[in-house]
């Protein structure tokens, strides 16, 4: 629902307008990046565990999966390689519940409160440490 949902928060662009301009990003340094979206838990996992088998990095932006699933942060523990977590909004500035990060735990880096461009700084971030 982005570009939809809140946008005083989390601005106009959609979900393929960040897309497109992370995978421009990541080809620029010599990666390649895939996308994935869900509403279900389930299938994020799935995802992730997938993703042990052929991924170098992950970037995540869990929703409120961030703060609820214990089941989300154990599939990144099976990840072998660096996860770095994205939020569009300062989840520090928000709600109290939005305070605690289940990924946190696992990611070697936060990035919060830079809106969608979070995204573009996440793949430069991974881009080096991937190198």
């Amino acid at each position: 629902m982005l570009g939809r949902r809140e946008p005083d928060i989390y601005g106009y662009d959609t979900l393929d307008d960040v897309a497109g301009r992370c995978r421009a990003l990541a080809k620029e340094s010599g990666l390649e990046a895939s996308w994935f979206q869900s509403n279900h838990e389930g299938a994020l996992i799935d995802r992730i565990h997938d993703d042990c088998d052929g991924a170098a990095g992950i970037v995540i932006n869990a929703a409120a999966f961030t703060h609820t699933s214990v089941a989300l942060l154990d599939a990144l523990k099976i990840f072998p390689g660096p996860v770095l977590e994205v939020h569009i909004s300062n989840i520090h500035q928000r709600e109290d519940f939005r305070h605690r990060s289940y990924v946190s735990f696992r990611a070697e880096g936060v990035i919060a409160g830079f809106g969608v461009h979070g995204y573009e700084l996440a793949v430069r971030h991974m881009a080096e440490l991937l190198r």
